[in-house]
């Protein structure tokens, strides 16, 4: 970003608009939005979770972390140390995902990726492609995928 762009524009006599960083003002976006989203959509019902992955020694080795939403669990963050990789363990994190979203009632799951290697580790665990965005990050593309579910009751 460049400091020589304009930090305030003004559009008529009524309103302008200007590069705001306060935090109240974040918040009432925020908060607003939620309102007008939860009028037309419904609660969110927004439920936090994380899925640690333990050695036999209890030490941390890799885990999920997310958020169930309007009957869909978001994976924002999947990691597992680079040493545990290739044995299975991703594969059951994402079962276990998939176990916790069954049991919340979920319709499906979702997550994005920017590793070409994980988006075939994705699609090998039953997820689809949603959509791509080409150069995002630079020189690369970040993919959208998702696993649509049976719930307990639809």
């Amino acid at each position: 970003m460049t400091d020589n762009a304009p930090q305030s524009v003004t559009l008529g006599q009524n309103f302008h608009i200007e590069r705001d960083s306060d935090p109240v003002a974040d918040r009432r976006t925020v908060e607003h939005l939620a309102e007008d989203v939860a009028a037309e959509f419904g609660p969110r019902n927004e439920r936090i979770f994380s899925l640690a992955a333990r050695d036999a020694d209890g030490g941390w080795v890799g885990g999920v972390k997310g958020v169930i939403h309007w009957r869909w669990l978001y994976i924002a963050q999947i990691f597992i140390e680079p040493s545990h990789r290739g044995h299975g363990l991703g594969s059951a994190l994402l079962g276990e995902a998939e176990l916790l979203a069954k049991d919340n009632d979920c319709v499906g799951l979702y997550l994005d990726t920017f590793s070409p290697r994980a988006l075939d580790f994705y699609r090998a665990n039953g997820f689809v492609v949603a959509g791509r965005i080409d150069n995002f990050p630079p020189g690369a593309a970040r993919t959208f995928l998702y696993k649509p579910l049976t719930p307990a009751s639809a």
